[in-house]
């Protein structure tokens, strides 16, 4: 019996019309799923995080909220937080934070569901599995929304790709930490349990 090797897509693609009201219901009654859509309304699912990536993944928030509960300039965002771009577009970055006067600007009911906002600073982390172009693709977009800063960490090729408005992004190659520069001042993320 001989055996095949079958591939899927890391992500599935699908076109549905839904209200915001309606894809916002979809993600709460289906939490197994990891949901976006982009701005032209094309739903992605994409499975849960592996639990490499998913410890990985924890690193860098935890080591976000840490720095963010000293200077309280902001509130931390984890990989399940949807946000609603200017464009359109309901993103879930690996991580993120949006400054406390940026988010405090929102009513409660803005808060409670997929907030009506690009987070200043966002982070995605690179699973084995994931499609490094549409990852690029995903943190141009965010600079285009309104990002000041962005992190494209690709543990496969061991380098972060950094993400600025109005800017060339920069390559590093297998760096040991990065610097929130005057985005997050002060703040540095250490790579060693991250790469």
């Amino acid at each position: 019996m001989n055996a095949t090797t079958t591939t899927f897509p890391s992500t599935l693609k699908l076109k549905i019309d839904l209200t915001d009201e309606q894809f916002f219901q979809m993600c709460q009654k289906n939490r197994d799923y990891r949901f976006e859509r982009t701005a032209s309304g094309e739903i992605l699912i994409m499975s849960p995080t592996g639990s490499d990536t998913g410890k990985r993944n924890v690193k860098i928030t935890t080591q976000l909220d840490i720095w963010n509960s000293e200077t309280n300039l902001g509130e931390v965002f984890d990989s399940s937080t949807g946000f609603t771009l200017p464009n359109g577009a309901e993103r879930s970055p690996d991580a993120s934070w949006v400054k406390i006067e940026r988010w405090n600007a929102l009513t409660p009911e803005q808060q409670e569901k997929f907030a009506p906002i690009c987070p200043d600073f966002v982070v995605e982390l690179r699973s084995r599995t994931d499609s490094l172009k549409e990852l690029q693709e995903k943190m141009q977009e965010y600079i285009e929304n309104g990002a000041q800063l962005g992190w494209l960490i690709d543990r496969k090729n061991k380098r972060v790709e950094i993400y600025r408005p109005g800017k060339d992004v920069e390559i590093l190659d297998n760096p040991a930490s990065l610097s929130g520069e005057n985005v997050l001042p002060g703040f540095v993320l250490h790579l060693d349990q991250i790469m």
